[in-house]
């Protein structure tokens, strides 16, 4: 599972439907079909998201004590953009070092609807060893080889929605459950009230799971190991363009 990287419940069961326009969201557990209708139409320019802004310029750092040292992220919203299923998407930057060596380079692709929900529609990821690329494992673009976009935020979330974050079957397929809309946090970054918590998971990697923190006008603060003894990835620089 992607550690980087929302919709109605029905009782027992991932599956939820919204509409975008005229388009149809279906999220599911992989037991029922899921096809999102991506129409260009549907989509804005800006993503203003207040838990996801991902307005160029704006950049967040955040590091993890690991048992092989200090792993530091650094994400930036470039002022690039590319063009996936006739969608303008907005292109992030995601390194992530290892003691000041990189480890990964990621290239994110993400688009706003007019409702308000952020749409993730692939990445172009690549994982360094000893400085050089070794493997792009969960690379993905919506639209090819059956790769399907999902949602990474919604407009309005609600406790207890489940959502299909990305879809690339064997490959990419993350995964959120929305806990609750009313934590508070404590990061290098500062202190947070009313922060957004998700459960993140992929039928991929079964019994790993992770907590997503997010405070309004800032995003995630705080990613938090569920089966990895608690580790935790905090917010410790961000700054707006």
């Amino acid at each position: 599972m992607k550690q980087h990287r929302m919709f109605g419940m029905v009782a027992g069961a991932l599956l939820a439907t919204m509409l975008v326009g005229n388009a149809a969201l279906a999220a599911s557990d992989g037991k029922s079909s899921y096809n999102p209708r991506i129409r260009p139409k549907d989509f804005v320019s800006t993503i203003d998201n207040p838990y996801l802004p991902f307005q160029p310029g704006n950049r967040w750092v955040y590091e993890k004590v690991t048992d092989e040292g200090i792993e530091r992220i650094v994400l930036e919203v470039s002022e690039e953009t590319k063009r996936v299923q006739g969608v303008e998407t907005t292109v992030v930057h995601d390194t992530v070092t290892l003691d000041d060596i990189i480890i990964e380079d990621t290239w994110d692709w993400y688009a706003q609807d007019k409702a308000g929900n952020v749409w993730y529609f692939g990445e172009d990821t690549h994982e360094y060893e000893d400085g050089v690329p070794v493997n792009s494992h969960g690379a993905w673009q919506a639209g090819v080889d059956g790769a399907k976009a999902g949602i990474v935020m919604l407009a309005r979330p609600l406790v207890g929605d489940r959502y299909r974050q990305e879809y690339y079957a064997g490959e990419a397929e993350d995964m959120a459950k929305i806990l609750s809309l009313t934590d508070t946090v404590d990061v290098p970054f500062g202190s947070f009230n009313g922060v957004l918590k998700t459960k993140d998971f992929t039928p991929l990697e079964p019994g790993v799971a992770e907590h997503k923190l997010y405070a309004k006008g800032v995003g995630v603060v705080l990613e938090l190991s569920v089966t990895d003894g608690g580790a935790r990835t905090e917010l410790i620089e961000f700054t707006t363009g």
